[in-house]
């Protein structure tokens, strides 16, 4: 097991950052999940806390929350992508164009692709995970320009535009809501 080891409380598997521990918990991520890896841990009687994200968390140097720790609560996430039958327009377009061109984006034209929870509320991590490594429920393709990740939990919603560099907070209503509001103005 000479490929596993603890530098500064980071785990290094080969070479690689794998996963970190703090007290007697060994958060590793799930990619590097083995039974060299298990038995390494049990030996150093580490409780294992098998988590996705924390091999690309590390390589770009975050630091890392735990997530047995007691901190504000995760909000559920929800990934909008426009409906097939949307105006093709719309799509892949920064959030200033669909604007100029169009109007606000608007829920009419999207459909819920995936509600869940996840390990993070962090809109980076999020996208990247639904570029690369999908959830088994989610039904839509890979993250891209024109989506909407939704963020919710029982104290309120946010709305994100996936733009072309990074993300755009957005109101994202239905339309006949958009146009009581435009009526009372």
């Amino acid at each position: 097991m000479g490929g596993i080891e603890m530098k500064n409380g980071l785990l290094v598997y080969y070479g690689n950052p794998a996963g970190y521990v703090k007290d007697d918990r060994a958060t590793v991520d799930t990619m590097f999940q083995s039974k060299e890896f298990e038995e390494w841990i049990a030996e150093k009687k580490f409780i294992p806390n098998w988590t996705e994200g924390v091999f690309e968390r590390l390589s770009k140097g975050e630091k890392l929350r735990d997530p047995l720790e007691a901190s504000s609560p995760l909000k559920k996430v929800r990934i909008w992508q426009l409906k097939p039958e949307s105006d093709f327009e719309l799509r892949f377009r920064s959030y200033d164009d669909v604007v100029t061109a169009f109007v606000e984006p608007c829920k009419d034209n999207y459909d819920v692709v995936f509600d869940g929870e996840l390990e993070t509320n962090d809109l980076e991590f999020i996208y990247t995970k639904f570029n690369l490594n999908h959830p088994s429920d989610f039904k839509g393709h890979s993250l891209s320009i024109s989506d909407v990740v939704e963020l919710y939990d029982e104290n309120g919603r946010e709305f994100h535009y996936v733009d072309q560099f990074g993300f755009k907070v957005i109101e994202f209503m239905d339309q006949e809501r958009e146009q009581d509001i435009k009526m009372s103005m």
